[in-house]
């Protein structure tokens, strides 16, 4: 009897152990640690805190865990490369953030391109601005007139990089991807209308619960509140002072609101990825690492000194596309080695340690930055960059409005102070019109030098001169080296250079814990 008295008090302790744990961490969850308020309760003033795990960024992404290593550091002598380029190899590091696995595709462009016609199916100026150049295929001394044509639209292509694309349109398909991607979660989520609500083929066709906006969905704008289009599953406003009525048909009763940015649903803008995390993505020096010791160096973004296959099953064949010699794009007939005579499929060639397709050869690849030969000299060792042009959102001064282009999308403006400023300095600037003339610039692509001014006369180096990097099918070996880096004008482009886009990862930057020692969040 004392026994079973004993087992019974020990289990009795062990579920108020675990209730009171269990407590203790919802608590800790649901209730301020500071002034003892309840978060998401309308009673204690409905402020809202949201659980958050990082979860996938989305489509085609690829987490990239960063880091430290040395940028510039796997060059090698490349004839005809400055090399004062490299003289300052320096120690950076580079925070985690998301990849394209591939280039950006030609099937990807034409969904663009499709897009664009049928939303703007008037505007010739705005669907010409955004066709590739299919015109760089034509040299005076080759045979390349089919790909005028053929190889944007032919479905024999719509798997290779596209090409003919500046820096500049590169740049605008990421912001359209960025709406796109953000508005089907919204909507597949049924934050938003689903796209079948919305369109009258819902649940019953019944008709939509708002009016259908005559703007294109953009991210800020929504964010700021200048689009009410709630679904199902649109959240509560758990503000006591919130007006407004339930969502027809929704799960959530009373007042409802957008999506925040505090609710970490929204996705972070996709771009061109800086110079540094184009480089160490390529290196992917994440498979030669062990607690911290770099065991094997790379020159390339595969092993070894070759640019062959070491696998038995595929000894011998080549790594990424490039040619092998001046007159040598892709072998002898019956045993091409590349198997490529130019571009070739996204996925044609075994990814790196990363996962990242065709980080050395097929195209080149846009990144972010702006060319300076010394650009490492001054830097800043986290996260380096250059070509910071700081904007501003442009609101109207009374209701905090975005001001929107005929496209829907925010107009900018330039920043007007590098510091948080005074009321009084706000007011100041709003009442003068917030103009964005300000003499503020923190942009340092010309910083100290006389570049711009001497472009055209001793240099082809100017303010919009852009890098890239990897290799093309047009290149020789050393230049699949991913610390190469060459320059061309931002709305220029040719037959060897695409891009992929990047996304900032926001967060812890280990990306995968388990198995790794930790400290526990107690510190101990």
């Amino acid at each position: 009897m004392k026994k079973t008295y004993l087992y019974l008090f020990t289990f009795l302790f062990i579920v108020s152990g675990f209730t009171a744990c269990k407590s203790k961490k919802n608590d800790s969850q649901s209730v301020s640690s500071k002034t003892g308020y309840k978060y998401n309760d309308r009673t204690n003033g409905g402020f809202e805190v949201a659980k958050y795990k990082r979860g996938p960024a989305g489509t085609g992404l690829v987490e990239i865990e960063g880091g430290q290593f040395i940028m510039g550091g796997s060059a090698v002598d490349i004839p005809g490369q400055d090399m004062s380029s490299y003289t300052t190899k320096r120690e950076v590091t580079v925070s985690s953030f998301y990849m394209d696995e591939t280039e950006v595709s030609n099937t990807n462009w034409l969904e663009y391109l499709y897009w664009i016609k049928r939303t703007y199916p008037t505007d010739a100026q705005y669907y010409y601005e955004e066709l590739p150049d299919t015109l760089v295929w034509r040299r005076p001394l080759s045979f390349n007139e089919p790909f005028v044509n053929n190889y944007l639209r032919h479905p024999a292509y719509q798997n290779y990089p596209v090409v003919g694309v500046s820096a500049k349109q590169a740049e605008r398909y990421c912001v359209w991807r960025t709406d796109m991607v953000n508005e089907k979660m919204l909507r597949d989520k049924g934050y938003m209308q689903t796209f079948a609500e919305l369109n009258g083929t819902g649940r019953g066709n019944a008709a939509p619960t708002a009016a259908k906006s005559t703007q294109p969905f953009n991210t800020e704008v929504y964010l700021n509140g200048q689009i009410d289009d709630k679904g199902r599953n649109a959240k509560q406003d758990l503000n006591p002072g919130a007006t407004g009525t339930a969502t027809a048909g929704g799960r959530n009763g009373g007042p409802t609101r957008n999506v925040r940015l505090e609710d970490g649903v929204i996705l972070q803008p996709f771009r061109l990825p800086t110079e540094a995390e184009w480089e160490y993505a390529a290196l992917g020096l994440i498979g030669n690492t062990q607690y911290e010791n770099i065991n094997d160096k790379k020159i390339y973004p595969w092993n070894g000194l070759g640019i062959t296959s070491a696998k038995k099953s595929t000894r011998g064949l080549i790594l990424a596309n490039f040619k092998r010699a001046k007159g040598d794009y892709m072998g002898v007939g019956g045993s091409l080695n590349d198997k490529a005579a130019f571009t070739q499929d996204v996925k044609a060639y075994p990814a790196n340690d990363f996962g990242l397709y065709n980080m050395a050869g097929n195209v080149n690849e846009w990144v972010a930055d702006v060319y300076r030969a010394t650009t490492f000299e001054q830097a800043d060792a986290l996260n380096p960059f250059r070509g910071n042009q700081f904007q501003n959102k442009d609101r109207d001064p009374i209701s905090g409005q975005l001001k929107q282009d005929k496209y829907g999308k925010p107009e900018m403006v330039k920043a007007n102070s590098g510091v948080k400023q005074t009321w009084e300095e706000l007011q100041a600037g709003k009442a003068a019109g917030n103009t964005g003339t300000s003499t503020y610039n923190a942009d340092q692509r010309g910083y100290r030098d006389e570049q711009s001014a001497l472009y055209g006369i001793t240099t082809l180096v100017n303010d919009k001169s852009r890098v890239y990097k990897g290799g093309s099918w047009d290149d020789q070996a050393q230049w699949l080296n991913p610390a190469t880096r060459r320059h061309l004008q931002e709305d220029e482009s040719t037959a060897d250079i695409g891009f992929r886009c990047a996304m900032t990862m926001l967060g812890s930057s280990e990306i995968r814990s388990s198995g790794k020692p930790q400290f526990k969040k107690n510190g101990r």
